[in-house]
């Protein structure tokens, strides 16, 4: 045989190889905070751990609820137990995944050395919140496994949206046998092990991360993906330009102020659509000048121009907010406020009696931090907010702008006065905004402490009556916005630049995008 036409059949068959080798590339925000799924906080882990992990309940394309890891499951006549068959699935390191790693990662998620803040996920099982507060020890969960493809969960009450809670990061399993070899080390890229469509081969901080395919996946025939390359993309700016040079397939977010050329000249590729957020200001009510300061803060409320921010500075379609809950979920009509109604006008006038009466005055002026996260688009919001607080009541605002992590420990730690906050919707209830404030949750940043609040989310959750049900929330969203807790601003979009060539992703509220739905069909 001719040695040259051999070698040269091995190179043609070698670069075909590589040519056919389907890579998605995805803009990411900012750096992951952690890759451990019950530590996870902000939409940056979210994506890529719905890549690497899939709890008992999944979501398709559309982000409707699936069987996952949980191929069935019964529950009692009570509502109160729940009963999971689990598939056969394993990590990708090939170990089997059994109904012992559930209750090992849930003891994790509420286990307050652990310190998740999204423990209140699990507070519908019985004594978890008990045990997030110290009063119990973990093995005291309602969770256990008869056997390895079994897994029972007591809850306290009837949790119908119990379903909708398993697709969020905290629910899911995580490999006992590697968290106990490894410690803090086990999310290493060199360590980690998921047992979703993908698995960790790179993470370079503050650059990228690469999953690839993952062959232990019990889906993994219909994955069409090799690998997923996660960029981090703070700089909105920075993405529309790699985009732009084919450097990615798909932005986070887009420029607002890029939006009026995007829609003339890639019209075609970008992509906005409603989306379970609302944009707020968070007050931090455990200390002055806002603790205890109900007339102050309403004076700060009124001023804001949701108006004037949504048409000049996001002007992407997002809507004005006065309430938390979003528009568009089933069941509920979001709470409205009377000033919301008011002209423009009426709300300054009211705002600077409130302000006087609060003891501030243009002579002896509010001075005040506002914290944001590293992006154009929240530094657009706080510059205009500022100025608005500062023509109407002569407010002084010192701007604060931190990457990432240190912004979100700041939040936690309370180290704020008001801070940019954002919150999107883990399932379609009013009580995946609602629950984020009951006193003590891991993600109560502004610092709630309301017992009426959290006694009326307390009976929402035991009430099985739909209408009920959505009364009382509708009481505890009114309490919430009533007392100027915070000051909601606008309800979210959706905003992507998407390559013609990227096939398979639904658009959906949820804003959440699977990549073993993705396939690349280049021509």
């Amino acid at each position: 045989m001719n040695h040259k036409l051999l070698l040269s059949t091995i190179l043609l068959a070698a670069t075909s190889g590589a040519q056919a080798e389907n890579i998605f590339r995805r803009g990411n925000d900012a750096e992951p905070a952690s890759m451990d799924p019950q530590l996870a906080q902000g939409m940056p882990e979210m994506h890529i751990l719905r890549d690497m992990f899939v709890g008992l309940v999944d979501e398709d394309a559309g982000a409707h609820l699936i069987p996952g890891v949980a191929e069935k499951w019964d529950v009692s006549e009570d509502g109160k137990t729940w009963t999971f068959h689990l598939r056969d699935n394993n990590w990708s390191d090939g170990t089997p995944v059994t109904a012992h790693d559930f209750v090992y990662a849930w003891q994790r998620g509420v286990d307050p050395a652990v310190g998740s803040k999204y423990s209140f996920f699990l507070y519908p099982i019985k004594n978890a919140k008990e045990i997030t507060e110290g009063k119990q020890s973990t093995d005291t969960l309602g969770v256990s496994a008869p056997d390895d493809k079994t897994l029972v969960v007591e809850l306290n009450n009837p949790t119908p949206y119990f379903a909708g809670l398993l697709t969020n990061a905290v629910t899911y399993p995580v490999p006992k046998h590697i968290v106990e070899k490894h410690g803090k080390n086990w999310t290493r890229a060199e360590n980690i092990a998921g047992n979703g469509a993908f698995k960790m081969h790179e993470w370079k901080p503050q650059s990228r991360i690469v999953l690839e395919k993952s062959a232990n996946y019990y889906g993994a025939d219909d994955v069409s993906l090799d690998k997923v390359i996660y960029y981090v993309s703070e700089d909105k700016n920075a993405e529309l330009q790699r985009y732009r040079a084919g450097e990615l397939d798909w932005t986070a977010d887009v420029p607002n102020d890029q939006i009026k050329w995007l829609q003339e000249n890639l019209q075609g590729e970008l992509h906005i659509h409603n989306y379970l957020g609302t944009f707020y200001l968070g007050y931090n009510l455990t200390k002055p000048p806002f603790k205890d300061a109900a007339k102050l803060r309403e004076a700060l409320s009124l001023v804001v121009d949701r108006e004037r921010i949504v048409k000049n500075i996001t002007a992407s379609g997002e809507q004005p907010a006065y309430g938390f809950v979003t528009p568009g979920i089933a069941n509920y009509q979001p709470y409205q406020p009377e000033y919301a109604n008011w002209t423009r006008e009426q709300r300054i006038e009211k705002a600077k009696a409130l302000y006087a009466e609060a003891g501030y005055s243009k002579e002896n002026p509010l001075h005040v931090e506002l914290l944001y996260n590293t992006n154009d688009n929240n530094k657009k919001v706080a510059i205009a907010v500022a100025s608005l607080w500062k023509d109407a009541l002569g407010v002084e605002t010192s701007l604060i702008n931190k990457e990432w992590k240190a912004y979100l420990n700041d939040r936690r730690e309370y180290n704020t006065q008001v801070f940019r906050g954002s919150w999107m919707g883990d399932y379609e209830d009013a009580n995946t905004f609602l629950d984020l404030f009951v006193s003590g949750g891991g993600s109560n940043t502004i610092g709630l402490n309301d017992s009426e609040y959290d006694k009326l989310i307390a009976d929402a959750a035991s009430e099985t009556n739909a209408e009920k049900r959505a009364a009382i929330l509708q009481q505890a969203e009114k309490r919430l916005i009533d007392n100027h807790s915070l000051i909601p601003v606008y309800y979210f979009v959706s905003k992507h630049l998407v390559k013609p060539y990227v096939k398979g992703y639904e658009e959906n509220v949820m804003n959440h995008w699977p990549s073993k739905y993705i396939r690349i069909e280049k021509e």
